[in-house]
């Protein structure tokens, strides 16, 4: 049996169309933030991040979920081989960058997770939107499932600090640590709900100083 290491190139070549979906989605992301700045002088956009998994996360995730480890195999049951982090500023953001990208003609939506609306027990926030990208190829086309996770900011410091504690603890977390990430997940809360209600004044603010004086 050949080990890992000689399949290497395998998986590798194998990645490689992952990559070029991650290409599209960015590109797609990058002129909707654009269009959205001429519009409406707002970019709901605030920073993108994308990656592919490595093969050996790739290979670990098969293993928990009882699969022969095979490039077929994660292909045909993994969903989030290619990522997308993107974050924002105001909550409402999130929602528009959802139905922006996925009334896009050339897009599929597969799969939606909600969990602004309806947050994890551990207090995480975040809107997951599995697409099928199409990727065209010099011979031909293929669709590729990308995920995409758009937070705010603060739901993104959040949820990066419960990442660390995560696995610094090797998934086992202190229960005074649990309700300590839970209370701060309800601070976040907070400020995204205060920040949206100041962008909100702000936003009838600048209407009514453009109403002329009778």
């Amino acid at each position: 049996m050949n080990s890992f290491q000689d399949n290497f190139n395998e998986w590798k070549n194998g990645l490689l169309i992952y990559k070029f979906a991650l290409d599209e989605i960015n590109t797609k992301l990058n002129i909707l933030n654009e269009e959205f700045q001429f519009i409406h002088n707002h970019n709901p956009i605030e920073h993108i991040k994308s990656r592919i998994k490595d093969p050996e996360s790739i290979i670990r995730k098969l293993k928990r979920k009882g699969l022969p480890v095979t490039l077929e195999n994660a292909r045909a049951n993994l969903n989030d081989i290619a990522g997308i982090r993107v974050t924002c500023s105001f909550v409402r953001d999130i929602y528009k960058i959802y139905e922006m990208i996925t009334t896009q003609d050339d897009i599929k939506t597969i799969k939606v997770k909600d969990y602004i609306k309806n947050a994890k027990e551990n207090g995480y926030r975040s809107l997951h939107i599995i697409l099928e990208v199409p990727v065209f190829l010099a011979d031909r086309t293929e669709y590729v499932p990308v995920e995409i996770q758009v937070r705010t900011i603060a739901m993104d410091t959040w949820a990066s600090l419960e990442h660390k504690i995560f696995y610094k603890f090797d998934q086992d977390i202190p229960e005074i640590l649990k309700q300590e990430l839970k209370l701060a997940a309800d601070t976040v809360t907070a400020l995204d709900d205060k920040m949206e209600y100041i962008n909100t004044e702000v936003d009838k603010i600048k209407v009514t100083s453009k109403v002329p004086s009778v």
